[in-house]
Formats: structure tokens, C-alpha cells, sequence
């Protein structure tokens, strides 16, 4: 089979879409399939071109026997709204123009968000006049409206009827969560037309390890019990919560707060780690992917938060699986499907999000219960085996490309 897959975002950058896109890709690609990826020069979160790399009109290279093609896209950092609609604009025309170049294929997956990523599978797969898959990780305009991203009713309006327009296009929809299956059939999807593809982990590299390694040693943090959140510090996230936790927290020498990662509000809760003067708060810049094993290792527990909404209900952080292959515990500050999931293979304590007082509290439980740290650990990790290995989601998801069907002519 020869899959087309659209992806804003591709390794080396290391936020969930492009580790999704690539390891699930690799896997088809070892299964004996023919896959292509159609992304843009690597930039995010910055909008900086990686080293190696250029913005250059179009290019190709090989990764794990993926063809990945690279077109030129306008580049803006993962922050404000113009420079980013005309980011993810300009990847939809881009992808679209230089899709001929990927050759024959027989399904076009796309991913949103980016919604104009997503947006463009239904005109690639119209160019190539075969079966679009649209994959949805959010829910987009819903979760832009939700962290006040854009507040204009006629804009989310406009989208909205565009986020329709896409469900009822597209042959097939894979969703990465239970919850948004009743999004789409509001919306007047058909249920068969709709696979739920979680997010997993690859269990080859996310592989328990002891935690006194050498990147404890690089940053000061030997002996002691270390809170890691690794990720995206965005609007969503309400990491401020961590500063607090953090606050409540500084009288206790033995705790140090970690947060790793990039994004739009990274620069603003540096100048306020500063004005607190928190000392028992360490911010580290994005780290490559091969990194992340040694920082989990390094973690006693691990953070995974997003902001106090409905919409997040259905959301499932991805990062919940790379804590439960670690053995690492979660204290988890989101709600709905994603406290269910750690509610269910008992990996993790559960807070209301946005309480920096419940999470100052879970950590003092797992610091003191050091029994409670390493059992909840070691449930994870049998957990996310039994039910999250990313092998066999591959093989499901690429079940669900084979069988897509196209509908009659009429019907398109």
C-alpha cells in the first residue's frame, strides 16, 4: 500500500503530532508499505529553521525508509495569531501545489490540528482521486476558542462550518480519543465512518531505567525527589499552577520542580519564576528526542496539566504514556478521559486542574510514600504494555488505511 501522510510537524522537531506522524510511519514502512510525508522545513516552536535544514521551495530526504518531502512554508514562532494563520495557510497551499511530486499512492492521510493541514488532505486526496483519512488529535476551533486564542465570533463561526465541511468530506475519520466520536456524530458523521487510534508509547526506547543518572548530576538534582513536566508551555497547559505548587513548596529542600519544553508562554513564566524567586524550580530549554528516556529516568514523578475546561475533558495528553513506560507515577491536573486512563491502571494521583494546593499535596504523598511512588510506577508500565504498546496501534491504525473505502462519485 502506498500512504500519503500530511504533517505540519516532523521529527527532528519533538512535540506529539511529529512523534505520532514518524512512529507510527516507520512502523508501516517495516510492515512493507510505501509511505510519504509531506511536511515543511523543521521550525517549531520558534519559527527558527533547525541547523542542517533549509526553508528551501521544496526538498526530499529518507528517514527510517519514510520519503518525506519538504515544502516552503511561511515561517512565524508558535505564538500570537497572524504570523501562525499565515504559517499553517501557507502549509495548506504548499502541501496542496507539490503533492504531485510524491508520485502514485492509494489513501492521503492528513492530521489536525493544524486544521489547514487537515484541510489540505481533502484536496490532495482529491488531486490523487483517492480515500482522505482525517486524523483529529484536537478538537479545532473548540480549543483555540477555549483558551481565548480568538475570541471574534465570526471567526470561529467561519471555522466552525469549515470543521463540518471537513467531517462530512473526509472517507474516514481516525480519532485519538473516545470522547471526540460524539463530537463527530453531533456534527452528522456516520459512526462506521470513525476509528479511535490512541496515542502509545514505543516501549523499544521508553524503557525503565534508574533514576541517579548523568543528567541528574549535569543539574544539581542528585538525592533529590524531582517533579518533571516535558512539553509544550502553552495556553492550554496553565502551568502557572506548577510556579505555585512550587511557592507552597520552597521551604522543602529535598523537592525540585523541572519543567522542559518551549512555547508561547515559556518566556513569561521565566520572568515570573524570577520575580517569585524560585529556587526550587528548574526551567530547561526543548531537548532533543533522544533525551527524553534519560529525563524521565531522572524523574521520581511526572506533570501532566492543562487548564480547567469542558473541552479538555476529551483530551488525552500523550505524555501520560511516556510517564507509564518509564515507570514514573503522573500527578495528573486534567479531567475526563485522561483521568480514566490513570484512574483504571491505578499509575497516578488525580487533582482538580488548576489547584496549586492539590498538587503541592500529591507531591508530598508520593515524596513521603516512596512504596506508593514505585507501585503506582510499576502499574503504568504494565498498563501502557497491555493496552498503549505503540506496535500494535500501528497495526490497528493501518487496518483502518487498508480499509478505507471510497465513497460512490455521486456521494463526493
Amino acid at each position: 500500500m502506498r500512504i500519503l501522510f500530511l504533517s505540519h510537524y516532523f521529527p527532528p522537531e519533538v512535540n506529539a503530532p511529529a512523534s505520532r506522524t514518524y512512529e507510527n510511519a516507520k512502523r508501516w514502512v517495516k510492515a512493507g508499505h510505501e509511505v510519504t510525508v509531506i511536511t515543511c522545513a523543521p521550525n517549531h516552536p520558534n519559527g527558527i529553521v533547525y541547523p542542517g535544514f533549509k526553508n528551501r521551495l521544496w526538498q526530499r530526504e529518507e528517514k527510517d525508509g519514510i520519503k518525506v518531502l519538504r515544502v516552503k512554508t511561511y515561517l512565524g514562532p508558535n505564538k500570537g495569531s497572524v504570523r501562525r494563520i499565515m504559517n499553517y495557510v501557507s502549509y495548506l497551499l504548499s502541501a496542496t501545489f507539490f503533492s504531485p511530486l510524491a508520485g502514485k499512492v492509494d489513501v492521503a492521510v492528513s492530521t489536525s490540528p493544524q486544521f489547514f493541514c487537515g484541510l489540505a488532505g481533502a484536496f490532495v486526496s482529491r488531486l490523487k482521486g483517492v480515500p482522505w483519512v482525517l486524523e483529529i488529535r484536537d478538537l479545532w476551533p473548540e480549543s483555540i476558542a477555549a483558551v481565548e486564542a480568538i475570541s471574534s465570533p465570526r471567526i470561529i463561526g467561519m471555522l466552525e462550518k469549515i470543521e463540518r465541511w471537513m467531517y462530512l468530506r473526509a472517507d474516514c475519520i481516525v480519532s485519538v480519543t473516545d470522547s471526540f466520536v460524539r463530537h463527530f456524530v453531533a456534527k452528522g458523521v456516520e459512526p462506521e465512518r470513525i476509528a479511535v487510534v490512541k496515542n502509545g508509547a514505543d516501549l523499544s526506547t521508553l524503557i525503565p531505567a534508574e533514576k541517579e543518572n548523568a543528567f541528574r548530576e549535569e543539574h544539581g538534582l542528585k538525592g533529590k525527589f524531582v517533579l518533571s513536566y516535558v512539553g509544550t508551555h502553552g495556553m492550554a497547559h496553565a502551568l502557572d499552577t506548577v510556579l505555585q505548587a512550587a511557592d507552597l513548596l520552597r521551604d522543602n529542600k529535598d523537592i525540585v520542580f523541572l519543567l522542559i519544553g518551549d512555547g508561547a508562554e515559556r518566556e513569561r513564566l521565566l520572568q515570573k519564576k524570577e520575580a517569585m524567586g524560585l529556587t526550587n524550580l528548574l526551567m530547561l530549554p526543548q531537548l532533543p528526542k533522544n533525551a527524553m528516556p534519560a529525563v524521565l529516568a531522572a524523574s521520581d514523578a511526572c506533570l501532566v496539566h492543562l487548564r480547567r475546561t469542558d473541552l479538555f475533558k476529551s483530551v488525552i495528553p500523550s505524555k501520560i504514556f511516556e510517564a507509564m513506560a518509564m515507570e514514573r507515577p503522573m500527578i495528573l491536573g486534567v479531567e475526563g478521559e485522561s483521568k480514566g486512563i490513570v484512574e483504571t491502571g491505578n499509575c497516578g494521583l488525580c487533582i482538580e486542574p488548576e489547584n496549586a494546593r492539590a498538587m503541592a499535596d500529591a507531591v508530598l504523598r508520593l515524596e513521603s510514600d516512596r512504596q506508593l511512588t514505585e507501585t503506582l510506577g510499576k502499574n503504568g508500565r504494565k498498563f501502557v504494555v497491555d493496552y498503549f504498546d505503540r506496535d500494535k496501534l500501528a497495526t490497528k491504525y493501518l487496518e483502518v488505511l487498508v480499509g478505507c473505502k471510497q465513497p460512490a462519485a455521486s456521494m463526493r
